[in-house]
C-alpha cells in the first residue's frame, strides 16, 4: 500500500479526520498541517484502518481526542484572555474617557450654575444698591420737603406771635388812651367843681 493511501480506512474514520481537520483550521493551523494532525489523531485512536488494516478488532482510544480538546480549549481560553487583556485597556480607557467627559460636563454645568448664581447675585446686589440709593434719595427729598415745611410753619408761628405781640401793643395802647382820657376827664371835672365853688363864693 503506498504512503498516504486511505483505502483501508472506513467512511466513519474519514469523517472523523475531516472534523478534526476543520477544528484545526478554525484555530488557524494551515491546511496541510491540519490534515496531518487529523489523520495522526485517527490512527492513534483506532490503531490504523479498520476496513482491512491493523485497526480491525481494536477498541477506539478517545484519549488523543480528549488531549487535543484540552489543548484546543486551553488555547481558546488563552486567546480569549489575551483578547480580553488587549480589549481591557481599551475598555478602561473608554470608560475613563467617558467618566472624564461626564465629569467635565458636570463641572461645566456646575460652573455655569455658579456663574449664573454669581450673575444673579450681582444683579440682585446691584438692584439692592440702586433701591437703597433710590430710597436714600427719596428720604433726602422727604427731609428737604419736611424742612421747608417746618421752616414755613416756624415762619407762620413767628408771624402769629408777631401778630399777637402787635395786638397786645394795640390793646396796651388802647388801655393807655383810656387811662389818659379818664385822667383828663377827672381833671376837667375838678376844674368844673372849682369853677362852681368860685361861683358860689
Amino acid at each position: 500500500m503506498p504512503r498516504g493511501d486511505k483505502s483501508r480506512y472506513t467512511d466513519k474514520q474519514e469523517r472523523k479526520a475531516e472534523h478534526i481537520e476543520e477544528g484545526y483550521e478554525k484555530r488557524g493551523v494551515p491546511k496541510d498541517e491540519a490534515e496531518r494532525r487529523a489523520w495522526a489523531t485517527v490512527n492513534k485512536m483506532d490503531g490504523g484502518g479498520k476496513k482491512s488494516g491493523s485497526g480491525r478488532g481494536k477498541k477506539t482510544n478517545k484519549e488523543p481526542a480528549r488531549k487535543g480538546g484540552r489543548k484546543g480549549g486551553a488555547s481558546r481560553k488563552a486567546a480569549a484572555k489575551k483578547t480580553a487583556r488587549k480589549a481591557g485597556p481599551r475598555r478602561s480607557a473608554a470608560k475613563t474617557a467617558a467618566r472624564k467627559a461626564t465629569g467635565r460636563k458636570a463641572t461645566g454645568r456646575k460652573g455655569a450654575k455658579g456663574a449664573s448664581r454669581t450673575a444673579t447675585g450681582r444683579k440682585a446686589g446691584a438692584a439692592k444698591k440702586t433701591s437703597r440709593k433710590a430710597g436714600r434719595k427719596g428720604a433726602a427729598k422727604k427731609t428737604t420737603r419736611k424742612t421747608p415745611a417746618r421752616k414755613s410753619a416756624a415762619k407762620k408761628t413767628s408771624r402769629k406771635a408777631g401778630g399777637r405781640k402787635g395786638a397786645a401793643k394795640k390793646t396796651s395802647r388802647k388801655g393807655s388812651g383810656r387811662n389818659s382820657a379818664a385822667k383828663s376827664g377827672r381833671a376837667g371835672n375838678g376844674r368844673k367843681a372849682g369853677a362852681r365853688k368860685k361861683a358860689r363864693g
